[in-house]
């Protein structure tokens, strides 16, 4: 054999061991880090399951006071009606006080505040956001608003992933896992939903589906749901007769229930964007007042019909029973579309999962009890649609399909509405898409960054790995024509199971992920790596 043919052989088998070295060491890498993680995201989904058992049994205790002050005060005809008023005022006016005074980040759901802090849009102060959200949640809740307790106990999670990555010194990289982990926990524990809270994780607040990231949140939510059931029990969280398997043939009604659910998702999301802002539009020494008029006006809701306010799991239970009238369909929907859109823009901290399925519910209900009406040899029972519907609103608000699915099958037991799920939020989705509404958080973080001040930069260098999607500014230039500032390089550039370190000629192509190290002093790094790697709407 030639000389000059050996030498080529043995530079490839140099780089063939070299590449096989590379390999190795990133295995041992991954296994290292997996050994790290999935202990403290045990931990995590630990004490997130504890907060949650305790925000529950807080938000339960402020339920039955409220019950028992308004059956009290039935007996004082007179002046009865002003003690369901005044309780609520005084928890609205109070939460909405703690959340301005002390952590304005806690308002709301908290779901795109921490979906902020995953993208290093925002930092998280943990032991500031737990505390406002635990007692501002429970007052607000407590106190009658229309507000769920799934979103700050998402956020209470993610607070509580925070904090262990706090205590255990963890790296960046690590506490941003660590904080998804807890949001998913989260999600698991206020449910009874731990494949809810993986997916929801993955599919909506990270994003992200390395197998670090799925093993800790699986971890953490399988943790925090057993701690949940041995507090709460087994049963799913919404007790519904079984329903048979509908027939083939009504799935065009399932079709039209997903495009209401569409259409009608678009409506809530615009209108609670206009809510907000209406309320923003407020003078800040009128905010508190305001906020105290609209727990007034729940007060009275009350006052009225005590199962009308709150977060509405009893009203959902009456309708997924099938309990309703189809007349005064119509009237609870309304009543509880304004209710759910004044408690949220007060800025008091609490969620729109269970409102909107409350909601979904009703919307379901309605179209089955029409469709029964025409043709009641194919739907024999109308509420199977409010089931549907439930997972139809939530996909067409949230634009999580997969989440509202396995969410409605988790938390009602009821596996055998399988297809008339899929294609009622198929529809669903396809519409709330096609009418170019942004989803419900990626719309309220979008408002967020807009008025919530600059993004931060960063007080010590971080590590920051994004995707470049297709049709990004950065696709198809090199490192070098990116222009990015002094402070910010590229430190290394995978595409599938390949990673190499990237050189001012590398060119960056679509799903490419590239990590970048951030210096303090790298002035826009973050918010400039963001625009460059995702595609313009």
């Amino acid at each position: 054999m030639a000389a000059d043919e050996i030498a080529p052989s043995r530079e490839n088998a140099a780089e063939s061991q070299a590449q096989a070295r590379s390999e190795v060491q990133e295995y041992l890498q991954i296994s290292q880090q997996r050994r790290r993680l999935f202990p403290r995201a045990a931990l995590v989904g630990l004490l997130a399951g504890l907060l949650a058992i305790a925000f529950r049994g807080m938000l339960a205790g402020g339920d039955n006071l409220r019950n028992s002050l308004i059956a009290w005060a039935h007996h004082q005809p007179a002046t009865g009606w002003a003690c369901p008023v005044l309780f609520s005022a005084a928890g609205t006016g109070l939460a909405v006080f703690l959340v301005r005074r002390y952590a304005p980040e806690a308002a709301g759901s908290g779901i795109p505040h921490l979906e902020a802090v995953l993208h290093r849009y925002r930092e998280l102060d943990w032991a500031r956001v737990m505390l406002v959200k635990f007692f501002g949640g429970a007052l607000a809740i407590g106190g009658g608003l229309a507000l769920g307790r799934e979103g700050p106990t998402v956020q209470l999670g993610g607070t509580t992933g925070a904090a262990v990555s706090s205590w255990l010194k963890a790296g960046a990289r690590e506490r941003l896992i660590l904080i998804a982990a807890g949001a998913g926990a989260g999600l698991a524990a206020a449910f009874n939903a731990p494949l809810a809270g993986v997916i929801f994780v993955l599919e909506e607040v990270q994003k992200d589906f390395r197998q670090a990231v799925f093993g800790s949140v699986f971890i953490a939510a399988a943790v925090a749901d057993i701690v949940a059931r041995f507090a709460a029990g087994q049963l799913p969280v919404f007790r519904i007769p079984s329903y048979p398997v509908p027939d083939l043939k009504a799935l065009p009604a399932f079709a039209v229930l997903g495009l209401a659910t569409g259409a009608l998702g678009v409506v809530y999301n615009r209108s609670l964007i206009l809510t907000v802002s209406l309320f923003g539009k407020i003078p800040p020494r009128y905010a508190l007042p305001a906020a105290a008029l609209v727990g007034a006006a729940v007060g009275l809701t009350a006052w009225f019909s005590p199962a009308a306010v709150g977060g509405g799991h009893n009203l959902a239970e009456m309708f997924l029973a099938g309990h309703t009238p189809l007349a005064v369909i119509p009237l609870w929907f309304l009543l509880r579309f304004v209710l759910s859109m004044a408690s949220y823009g007060t800025g008091a901290p609490g969620g729109i999962f269970a409102p909107l399925l409350v909601l979904g519910s009703l919307i379901g209900l309605g179209v089955g009890e029409v469709t029964h009406y025409f043709f009641p040899h194919l739907v024999p029972v109308p509420a199977i649609f409010a089931v549907v519907g439930m997972a139809a609103y939530f996909a067409a608000i949230v634009r999580a399909p997969l989440t509202g699915i396995v969410l409605i099958i988790e938390m009602t037991g009821n596996y055998a509405q399988m297809l008339p799920l899929l294609v009622a939020c198929f529809f669903a989705y396809i519409v709330a898409e096609g009418m170019g509404e942004l989803p419900i958080y990626e719309n309220l973080l979008e408002r967020d960054l807009m008025h919530g001040g600059p993004i931060p930069d960063p007080k010590q260098p971080l590590v920051l790995e994004l995707e470049v999607e297709p049709g990004s500014p950065f696709e198809g230039y090199t490192v070098r024509e990116l222009g990015l500032p002094p402070g910010c390089i590229l430190v290394s550039c995978r595409n599938g199971s390949q990673e190499w370190i990237p050189t001012a000629n590398t060119r960056l192509e679509a799903h490419f992920r590239v990590t970048a190290m951030i210096a303090p002093e790298a002035k826009g790094a973050i918010t400039m790596l963001r625009n460059g790697c995702e595609a313009a709407e």
